[in-house]
């Protein structure tokens, strides 16, 4: 049973119980989200808008030139939506010869965006309201100008070096040569021209029109490979979500090429222990999760690609034979260091919104790192992603770097239900954070019945690449020593980007609970 009340850890922000509900990473988008509800559009519509209003006005995380994906609970069925794009058809992996890593900035990294088509999908497929009317916060931000939330400005101030020798990104996104400091107004015209031409054309204009025109033109400028070709046969699919039951629930996530299904194998694995026989928060219960979130990531970068080119069937990661042999490897007393069982044969926005009729949204969308490749097309305010930088250079792994191919994905939209009936709505945005931050979230509400803003205040662990482990304050002395004596590599980190950022909503008997990471500048909105 999930209480209400309670609420163990420090946090700034409170729960917000009502019958329409809206969160995300930034206020004036969560806003924009409940303005559509109040004008008598849906979850959907809601959610739209704001995803677009979070390209103007969180574009440290996402933009335009990015991709999404969603899960949508329409009252009776969950719907899933892969809105990632694939890379030009002119890719090979002989353009790459002689690196040891796909590149994070410039063209070679960028692959067609997705999020633009993910908006058209959803609106056409669940949507109420007009789908220009959608973008009426979003323009309106961009022509006239918002005010910069703080987080948003610590993460823009640090992107402004990253990104300085990308001449079209200065004279876009830093005004007088910088970044705009909080509570500072930045306008984007070129931004609400690029909106209005999308809005008007229902996503037309940037796969067949003259916003394509421009990107393959910039494209051509710059050396990328990027084609009208590639931009016109894009689409997004809607896809079956995969599921793994876990104590009385079940988790829902996008199939790969997305890495949610790390997430359900991590739970699939914690299924076969009793984690509430151990206190909340204790070394045994955090040792346990721990080592199976290494079981999951290395499952994850050996297998999961575009699922055309996977050599494993995703569904055999949750098989229980499997599962359960995974959890036996797993000793209580001392860390390891997994490898895959199976053999072959950083930036994002997260939000969800749910209305009084019974629909949930969960969605999310990225540029991947920070503003993505620093490419930003000329007089349009489109910042292009970076997903290029997800493929791998090794030609016998599935997730090697192709034409016409999606790269791994880390962006994970997370959906629960119980009963085969609509339960919660959540991510947890940052990059390999992410599953992490889903197992996380189930375990404290399902395993410890803390509640959603709960969920998120709460502090959180982080396995790296090299599965050396990274704790943020507020976990005892006593847990860290414990941990560190069980040979697990353990560094306190007090920066609050790492560890992501939570919006949940939970569905009650009449309404909703919505909460939101106090580690983002978000909130959560209702009436």
């Amino acid at each position: 049973m999930i209480s209400l009340e309670g609420y163990p850890y420090p946090s700034t922000r409170m729960p917000v119980l009502a019958r329409n509900v809206v969160a995300t990473s930034q206020p004036l988008a969560a806003q924009a989200g409940l303005r559509m509800l109040l004008q008598g559009g849906n979850a959907a519509d809601a959610a739209i808008a704001a995803a677009i209003t979070l390209t103007v006005v969180e574009p440290t995380s996402n933009g335009i030139g990015g991709d999404a994906f969603a899960l949508v609970w329409n009252g009776r069925k969950l719907y899933g939506l892969n809105g990632s794009g694939r890379s030009p058809q002119a890719w090979s992996l002989e353009q790459y010869a002689g690196s040891s890593q796909m590149p994070s900035l410039g063209w070679g990294a960028v692959t067609v965006p997705g999020a633009v088509d993910a908006w058209v999908k959803l609106s056409q497929k669940f949507g109420q309201l007009p789908f220009a009317e959608l973008f009426g916060p979003a323009i309106e931000y961009a022509q006239n100008g918002f005010c910069v939330s703080p987080i948003t400005a610590e993460r823009w101030a640090i992107a402004a070096d990253r990104y300085r020798d990308f001449p079209d990104f200065n004279r876009t996104f830093l005004p007088r040569g910088q970044a705009p400091v909080a509570g500072e107004i930045f306008a984007c015209p070129d931004q609400a021209r690029t909106l209005r031409l999308i809005a008007d054309s229902n996503g037309e204009a940037f796969y067949r029109g003259e916003l394509a025109e421009q990107i393959v033109a910039c494209a051509r400028t710059g050396g990328g490979l990027m084609s009208p070709g590639d931009l016109a046969r894009h689409s997004s699919e809607w896809v079956a979500p995969m599921a793994v039951k876990y104590r009385n629930v079940c988790l829902h996530e996008i199939p790969p090429n997305g890495q949610g299904l790390a997430a359900l194998i991590v739970l699939g694995i914690l299924n076969q222990f009793d984690l509430s026989q151990h206190p909340v928060d204790s070394a045994d219960s955090i040792h346990l999760q721990i080592e199976a979130m290494k079981i999951a990531f290395a499952e994850a970068y050996r297998h999961i690609a575009d699922i055309g080119s996977m050599e494993v069937n995703a569904e055999e990661f949750l098989d229980t034979a499997y599962l359960s042999r995974r959890a036996e490897e797993i000793s209580m007393t001392r860390a390891s260091r997994p490898e895959s069982g199976i053999p072959a044969d950083h930036g994002t926005v997260y939000l969800t919104a749910a209305d009084q009729a019974g629909m949930m949204v969960s969605f999310i969308q990225s540029n991947y790192l920070g503003f993505g490749s620093g490419i930003v097309i000329p007089n349009t305010g489109i910042a292009m992603q970076n997903r290029g930088h997800g493929f791998v250079v090794d030609k016998d792994h599935p997730n090697c770097v192709a034409g016409g191919k999606r790269p791994f994905q880390t962006i994970i939209p997370g959906f629960v239900t119980r009963a085969n009936q609509a339960l919660m709505s959540f991510g947890v945005m940052g990059g390999s954070m992410q599953p992490q931050g889903h197992v996380q979230v189930m375990v404290r509400m399902f395993d410890y019945g803390q509640n959603a803003q709960a969920a998120c205040d709460a502090p959180r662990w982080r396995v790296d690449e090299d599965f050396s482990v990274a704790v943020e304050p507020g976990f005892s002395e006593t847990v860290i020593s414990e941990l560190i004596r069980r040979g697990h590599p353990l560094v306190e980190d007090a920066q609050i980007f790492p560890y992501g950022g939570a919006q949940i909503i939970q569905r009650l008997p009449d309404g909703y609970c919505a909460a939101s990471d106090p580690r983002k500048d978000g909130q959560a909105v209702g009436y």
